[in-house]
């Protein structure tokens, strides 16, 4: 089983321009964190990076693999892809955390429609009441 990792899409404003962040970057994408995480192993061969956006859970990249950056930082490589998942309610956070394969949301396939996002303003009440 996969375990995969999450992270907010800070400063986006629509998925769109998440997507354009990927746009002539080649194959391949550097994130660049302080730390590896402790369960990288099971990360690695099969997880994903989930994107935050709105209080929720969007897309998802393919984790390559994890290097060593300049001065002991890490780097998340990531697939240059971001592949769509029916949309589930996620508290934002900083940093990254861990998300098993069994709460992770299904990828959406070619021609199904994902529904409407939640309005961000009703995903954050109800995260606030701890309801999502």
């Amino acid at each position: 089983m996969a375990l995969s990792i999450t992270k907010v899409a800070y400063g986006a404003q629509s998925l769109e321009e998440i997507g354009e962040w990927f746009t002539g970057r080649g194959d391949e994408v550097y994130l660049t964190t302080r730390y590896l995480p402790k369960r990288h192993e099971e990360i690695v061969g099969g997880g994903s990076l989930f994107w935050i956006f709105k209080h929720q859970l969007v897309a998802r990249s393919p984790i390559l693999r994890f290097e060593e950056a300049a001065d002991g930082r890490t780097n998340i490589v990531i697939a240059a892809k971001m592949i769509p998942v029916h949309p589930r309610p996620k508290r934002a956070h900083q940093g990254w955390r861990y998300l098993a394969e069994s709460d992770a949301p299904r990828d959406i396939a070619d021609g199904e429609d994902s529904g409407d996002l939640m309005p961000s303003k009703l995903a954050g009440d109800l995260a606030r009441l701890g309801l999502v």
